[in-house]
């Protein structure tokens, strides 16, 4: 039982979709938490990204991204107008 605006509530979740189930099962087993746990989590995921109150934003997450890869590259940086054209200025690859 829970409390919903100083009303005690008998706590329920009836899932009437059969993918629905299928997926929180699925996502139990992969992660090896309890159905209940599984889907708490995902839920509370979700919401997060809906309200837009993730724990990191998209630009931090990119940055984090290219601050781990920049190393992994053997070259240094090449501009673009450099792969696509030549020294005379025409594309590279038309003869």
């Amino acid at each position: 039982m829970v409390l919903d605006n100083g009303r005690k509530v008998e706590m329920s979740l009836n899932i009437k979709s059969e993918q629905a189930h299928r997926l929180a099962r699925e996502l139990a087993q992969l992660t090896g938490e309890s159905m209940t746990a599984a889907v708490e989590k995902a839920v509370e995921e979700r919401l997060e990204r809906v309200r837009g109150k993730s724990k990191e934003g998209m630009a931090e997450k990119l940055l984090k991204i290219a601050r781990s890869s920049g190393p992994l590259w053997r070259k240094p940086y090449v501009s673009l107008e450099e792969l696509l054209y030549d020294e005379k200025g025409l594309p590279k690859g038309l003869k």
